[in-house]
């Protein structure tokens, strides 16, 4: 008989787990760093909501309904129902649980009641980096990426499209309404009148619907037409057309045939893919980066495909979410303008953003040598040292920085679309994917200085 020599293996044998639930990982755990990091944070706006509340079940503490939020956006897990599921199959969300089993409904109730709030917490994290020396904004990098939006491009239909079909509904359910009057009459025969045969016709329900939802989106695409060309004759000030229509005119201006608009999700947008140069249903995450850590120092969503009208913006919310300024800027020539350009200076800032896209393989550009010019514009100063070697090794940086982020975000933890709807949902679930982002930076560079290996994801 062969003797075997194996560790003992005993299914039915009862296990004594340590009374301490967070022995149940180990030390080092990004579950334990978040759950440490989330007892540091300020919710009295998200507890405050509570106060007071009398009758029906007790609701989970806020804080572990956040460390449940946060370790699923880190580790990729987003959806409320696999978050309610992992609290029974993954230790580390069974930990920050304290066991407990939140229903998938009560979870997705939370994110969606509370939004606004969790999004804010992006700068009481941001200001954590900051304590511990993770953001010197020295330089940072911004650049956007298109994140396919929860809705289907196949739901979308163009203007020109909603015009034809519009008269197309409207004379089927003008049909419909005929034959259901005539079917009427016959039922008053056949029931007495004004005793029901039946209910109104699915078909016609449909059709009635359907009208209505291109009428809408129809005179949405309308307005924002408007709204566009107020923009145009105001000088861009607040989008709002006056009264009386568009600086007093009050004919709708003409829609493009091809603009479009979704029904699942109006707010998207159709979007050219840069990876994949495919088009899609999508928004525009916008993330300014300190060049030194990968901590991303301001986010906004868009729904304009184009990155000009960010740079500003995104400037602006970086002193507001610090209190500081960076010294320098990086942008790739999607964001030039000679006014961004001169926004950077006049605000003590050095541009480094190319006035064209330098593509691979093309030739090198000549370096210039001396002084610079004294006549020579605020732009063509910042283009002159952007072409020297020590400004083509600051650039370079930008390549360096922002967009390993989006690579992180979407191939390390798989968040490439939005599970949320409508610009100003998404512009919170954007700034959570982001706070977790730097999260993910903090523990990684905490447990780095200690000389501990950071597991994963960052």
């Amino acid at each position: 008989m062969k003797d075997y020599r194996f560790i003992d293996y005993d299914p039915n044998k009862p296990l004594e787990l340590p009374p301490d639930i967070r022995k149940w990982l180990p030390e080092d755990h990004l579950a334990l760093f978040i759950s440490d990091v989330v007892d540091t944070l300020d919710l009295s706006e998200i507890v405050g909501e509570y106060l007071h509340l009398q009758g029906g079940h007790p609701a989970y503490h806020p804080a572990m309904m956040l460390k449940l939020l946060f370790y699923g956006y880190c580790v990729g897990t987003r959806s409320s129902r696999r978050i309610e599921q992992k609290t029974y199959e993954d230790v580390a969300f069974r930990v920050l649980s304290c066991d407990s089993h939140p229903d998938h409904s009560r979870i997705s109730d939370f994110r969606k009641r509370h939004l606004a709030a969790i999004s804010r917490l992006f700068v009481q994290v941001l200001e954590i980096c900051k304590e511990f020396g993770l953001v010197k904004l020295g330089y940072v990098a911004l650049d956007g990426t298109k994140v396919k939006a929860n809705a289907s491009q196949h739901k979308a239909m163009s203007y020109d499209r909603m015009v034809t079909r519009e008269k197309e509904l409207a004379r089927e359910v003008e049909k419909l309404l005929k034959e259901a009057e005539g079917l009427d009459e016959k039922e008053d025969k056949q029931y007495g009148k004004g005793k029901r045969g039946d209910k109104l016709p699915n078909e016609l329900q449909f059709k009635k619907t359907r009208l209505e939802k291109i009428r809408q989106a129809k005179r949405a695409l309308e307005q924002e037409a408007l709204e566009e060309d107020a923009r145009k004759r105001t000088g861009g000030t607040d989008g709002k057309p006056p009264e009386g229509g568009a600086c007093g005119r009050s004919e709708t201006p003409e829609v493009k045939p091809k603009k479009q608009r979704n029904f699942t999700d109006p707010d998207s947008r159709i979007m050219l893919n840069g990876a994949t140069k495919a088009f899609q249903q999508a928004y525009n995450g916008q993330a300014m980066v300190d060049c030194d850590s990968q901590v991303i120092v301001a986010a906004d969503v868009t729904q304009q495909a184009n990155d000009k009208q960010q740079l500003v913006p995104m400037i602006e919310q970086v002193e507001e979410n610090l209190g500081e300024i960076p010294d320098c800027v990086l942008a790739d020539s999607g964001y030039f303008s000679q006014k961004n350009v001169e926004s950077v200076v006049n605000g003590f800032m050095e541009p480094f953003i190319p006035r064209d896209r330098v593509k691979h393989g093309d030739p090198a550009q000549p370096v210039p040598h001396g002084r610079i010019p004294d006549n020579l514009s605020v732009v063509d100063r910042s283009l002159r040292k952007l072409k020297t070697k020590v400004g083509q090794k600051i650039y370079s940086k930008r390549k360096e920085t922002v967009e390993p982020v989006f690579g992180q975000i979407k191939e390390n933890r798989g968040i490439r679309s939005f599970l949320l709807r409508g610009l100003a949902a998404v512009k919170g679930e954007w700034n959570l994917i982001c706070l977790t982002h730097n999260i993910l930076k903090l523990w990684r560079n905490l447990w780095l200085a200690e000389g501990r290996s950071a597991r994963a994801y960052a």
